[in-house]
């Protein structure tokens, strides 16, 4: 999208113009294999050889090894491969080797899991042990100090890939002062924005990264400090002077050499001076866009191209989204682990509270990064605060009162709300810990006053003296469901019910449970049962879903297919399931556009919002295809997948989502 504002720096950048013109050169002019020795071979080894002194500069090698490779973790595993077997080398020896393995509790994954894994395959015995780190993100030095003697090896890093924290590279140092220790920094986020000395220091070994500064992936390099202990990780036809088998890959290293010739001679990336005027100017339009944010990390002591930051009351998803939906490209943290639901482990071993943990967003840049492309950032995060105080999510009464029944799941664990907006008031059944915030916030600033907190599992909170609990006109009534288990029906009073919250009570069990209820048609086929976790259902199921047809490979359209099918059926009705914050921080030229491709009729109807819907679309007896989209693909694959389970064949979602299809969908 050509709209796009990326802020995602720290998981990977675009290829500098320069780097791809020479990558295309080196492919079309310099192809040669530079261990050859005729004419096309030396001109390809006069790029290598020219790309390796001029990083040796940048980086100030000094006398020490600089070898290219795929990347960082390669670097990584090349380096704890070295020590370690200098370990045992020593050990053998009969030397001081120490016994600790010790990592920055804040290190990318990539280390701890290398050391456990080379340990375990050279069968060391040595212990990990996590360094711990301050509030600031810092090493704790003292720690440092009383495990220095016994330490082996250790790997910190010079800046924090999720909080930009600079560590303290001089006081690790000092720590490690008569250790027999071997030292890693991993130098992935210090390229081009720190200055680097590596043959000052006593770093052992330093690996980098080429695609976190404007080269391709899959080229990177490591330095090994002279007379430091060195193990080649892979071995066979001696290319790189032996430190790495396998013939170069030139395209990756012309153009990594041409980023590193950008560093050197000045004038493309912005100074550090510039780079902290374009982090306050950001800071300060997410101060005004989302009262109470927090920067999780001091800026005094961090790289000024990452804000890492928490807002009390948004998770990250919603934060993520909101901004997403504005064409604003930022991440949850690590790019390598952002796929997990977690909190984040970097933010945790700083001791902030779960909730910055668990609701973390951060926004990075490159030092390519310039005026315009901030300007333009920071209106869209006002957009976006905007948007977020419409929905009512920012501490102020929202511009509509959302009705009906509401879905919120957190760690594959459903909590069901029952709203009524005419009377103002609510039920909230199965409430879980993680989301209590986020429902206080939403009850709070839509107004809402809770009549019940209801669990399937304690009837001890039922607060009406009967058996039904007035929301407007609706009934909520609670029917045993066994030991410890209880199961509420909604539906209008004297009526069939509409919906069954059954926590975790099995949709085979509950037309026993429901034999002795004296309410009408209640074992309606449309009854739609509501559970607790995901592993029952991610929406709602029916009493007898069993045999229906469940989600298939079919429900899934191309950018194409839908075409087809819109054009084919013009009853067809697209359903976006994102939140309406996210519709209010769209930009205008966002997809879908009316009256394109057959495109007339576009409703919106969250995932949250879903299950109350579908009593009305079951209901029909001529069902409309229906075609869900999303930002990703993931929450409208959640949705057709429910009503395909509920045996509504007519049932798709865009696959791969508005990410995919903006560019596709003409």
């Amino acid at each position: 999208m050509n709209n796009e504002i990326y802020l995602d720096g720290n998981a990977t950048t675009a290829v500098l113009p320069a780097a791809l013109r020479a990558a295309v050169h080196a492919m079309e002019d310099h192809y040669g294999n530079p261990s050859s020795t005729h004419g096309t071979g030396l001109k390809a080894r006069a790029v290598l050889d020219a790309a390796r002194a001029r990083a040796h500069r940048v980086v100030g090698a000094g006398a020490g090894r600089l070898m290219f490779n795929s990347g960082a973790t390669e670097g990584i595993q090349t380096a704890v491969l070295s020590a370690l077997c200098a370990v045992r080398a020593r050990r053998a020896a009969g030397e001081p080797a120490g016994t600790l393995l010790v990592y920055g509790a804040t290190e990318h994954k990539a280390v701890p899991e290398s050391l456990a894994h080379w340990n375990t395959l050279l069968g060391l015995g040595l212990d990990l042990v996590a360094l711990p780190v301050g509030a600031d993100g810092r090493h704790d030095l003292d720690a440092l100090r009383r495990l220095a003697p016994d330490a082996a090896f250790v790997c910190t890093m010079a800046a924090n890939n999720e909080t930009g924290v600079i560590s303290d590279l001089a006081g690790i140092a000092a720590a490690l002062e008569g250790s027999p220790a071997l030292w890693m920094v991993d130098c992935v986020q210090a390229l081009g924005k720190l200055p680097l000395d590596l043959a000052g220091t006593r770093i052992d070994y330093a690996p980098f990264s080429g695609h976190k500064l404007y080269a391709p992936k899959g080229t990177g390099m490591l330095y090994v400090r002279a007379g430091a202990p060195f193990t080649p990780l892979m071995k066979g036809g001696g290319q790189e002077t032996g430190w790495r088998s396998g013939t170069e890959n030139m395209a990756g290293i012309a153009a990594l050499g041409a980023v590193l010739a950008a560093l050197e001679h000045g004038g493309t990336f912005r100074t550090h001076a510039e780079q902290c005027a374009f982090r306050d100017r950001l800071a300060d339009a997410l101060r005004l866009a989302l009262p109470g944010i927090v920067f999780n990390a001091p800026f005094d002591r961090a790289l000024p191209t990452t804000l890492n930051f928490s807002v009390p009351g948004l998770s990250s998803r919603q934060l993520l989204d909101v901004f997403d939906a504005a064409a604003m490209r930022v991440s949850a943290g690590s790019a390598c682990s952002a796929a997990k639901a977690q909190p984040s482990y970097v933010l945790d071993a700083m001791g902030l509270p779960e909730w910055r943990s668990s609701s973390a967003v951060r926004l990075s840049f490159g030092p390519l990064m310039d005026d315009a492309t901030v300007t333009e950032a920071c209106a869209r995060i006002a957009r976006c605060g905007k948007a977020l105080r419409l929905a009512g999510l920012l501490g102020e009464p929202a511009a509509v009162r959302p009705d009906g029944l509401l879905q919120l799941t957190e760690g594959g664990l459903h909590t069901w709300l029952v709203l009524d907006a005419a009377s103002g008031t609510c039920a909230v059944i199965d409430p879980q810990p993680a989301l209590a915030e986020r429902i206080d916030t939403l009850l709070r600033n839509h107004g809402y006053r809770v009549a019940a907190t209801l669990s399937t599992r304690d009837g001890a909170s039922w607060p009406a003296t009967g058996d039904c609990l007035y929301l407007g006109e609706q009934c909520l009534r609670r029917v045993a469901a066994g030991q410890d288990s209880l199961c509420y029906l909604l539906g209008p009073d004297g009526a069939a019910p509409r919906h069954a919250f059954i926590g975790r009570v099995e949709p085979s069990r509950l037309a026993g449970i429901l034999s002795d209820v004296s309410l009408p048609d209640v074992f309606s086929p449309n009854l739609l049962l509501c559970p607790a976790t995901d592993a029952q259902s991610a929406v709602c199921t029916l009493l007898h879903a069993a045999g229906d047809a469940g989600p298939s490979a079919d429900m899934h359209l191309d950018a194409h297919a839908l075409a087809t099918l819109l054009h084919g059926d013009p009853r067809a009705l697209l359903v976006d399931v994102r939140e309406p914050y996210e519709h209010a921080a769209a930009l205008p030229s966002g997809w879908p556009m009316r009256g394109r491709q057959g495109i007339t009729q576009v409703s919106s109807i969250p995932l949250s919002r879903l299950a109350g819907e579908l009593p009305a679309w079951l209901a029909q007896a001529e069902r409309v295809p229906l075609v869900f989209y999303c930002r990703s693909g993931n929450r409208s694959a959640r949705a057709a997948g429910c009503l395909r389970s509920l045996g509504y064949a007519n049932a798709w979602h865009l696959h791969g989502g508005i990410a995919l299809a903006v560019d596709d969908f003409r």
